[in-house]
């Protein structure tokens, strides 16, 4: 019988989790699950350092602890909140705000904020798998309120670009990057991280997209139409990620952590089940990523 998926519930995820000490064994136990080698000396032999977690190498004396050299390393605030902020930015179908999470959890907005940003970070893309197959491309701007400006010309705005995996029951992947200015070296640089060069791309007419064919030899270029009628599900998509965008967090200045955070969801909707083990995975492999990086 075929598995039938579904994200862990929060009485799971409670009976998983009841305290620090079960989250600072988690982050052990996936640590160290290879084996424990120090990053100083490269010893493979170690001893019970001074927290009940913690690991001291036997050679030269290197303590270390489950959350160091990871993107918990250094929370100001209980592991175990840690853990529910990751458990909400990933079940979440619709993600959650840094204001709804610290109503949840009783931490100042600033907080939850500024975690969430390391979650964030866990989010991007790989680049490992890019996109096959049938993919699409295109621009589209983001925030602001320039409503008057015209054309590719839009003041404040952030211009993105998108690029879309079509599969049989619609668009099964999507990738996005803010770019600066919708050039062939912005462009072609988001397409060769994120589609397969063998891929049947299809984008329209803009003059960026010129000399792509070099690259992409399965490249279409092809006017959008009337009212982007010509590329139907990608515009469905932008107009779903702008939806998101302002109902969730109504508006951002830092738009690629977000696109990042919607695209590591939307990509892993058949993935439910192992979602947050995924993001808790990527915060042990990611290092540590101060304040001072993105503030």
């Amino acid at each position: 019988m075929e598995k039938k998926y579904k994200s862990l519930s929060i009485f799971e995820f409670k009976d998983r989790f009841p305290d620090n000490r079960a989250c600072y064994k988690y982050l052990a136990d996936m640590k160290w699950k290879d084996g424990y080698l120090c990053k100083k000396c490269g010893h493979s032999h170690y001893c019970k350092g001074i927290n009940e977690f913690d690991r001291q190498c036997t050679k030269c004396g290197r303590l270390e602890s489950p959350t160091a050299g990871t993107l918990f390393h250094n929370c100001k605030f209980p592991l175990l909140k840690a853990f529910y902020i990751v458990y909400y930015v990933s079940t979440d179908k619709n993600g959650v705000s840094s204001g709804e999470l610290s109503r949840r959890l009783e931490l100042r907005q600033k907080t939850c904020w500024l975690f969430k940003r390391k979650v964030m970070k866990a989010m991007e893309s790989s680049q490992n798998f890019p996109m096959t197959g049938k993919v699409e491309v295109d621009e589209t701007y983001v925030g602001g309120q320039d409503d008057k400006a015209i054309g590719r010309n839009e003041g404040k705005k952030k211009i993105m670009v998108v690029g879309i995996e079509r599969g049989l029951g619609g668009v099964s992947r999507w990738y996005g990057r803010v770019i600066e200015t919708a050039s062939k070296i912005n462009l072609g640089g988001f397409m060769t991280d994120h589609i397969d060069k063998d891929a049947q791309v299809k984008t329209d007419c803009w003059g960026g997209y010129k000399g792509m064919e070099a690259h992409f030899p399965k490249l279409i270029r092809e006017k959008s139409g009337k009212k982007g009628e010509n590329f139907k599900q990608m515009h469905r998509v932008i107009m779903m990620f702008k939806a998101w965008l302002r109902g969730t967090h109504h508006s951002v200045r830092d738009l690629q952590p977000y696109i990042n955070e919607y695209t590591y969801r939307y990509n892993r909707h058949k993935m439910k089940e192992g979602i947050f083990e995924n993001l808790i995975q990527r915060m042990v492999a990611k290092p540590p990523y101060p304040y001072k990086a993105f503030i």
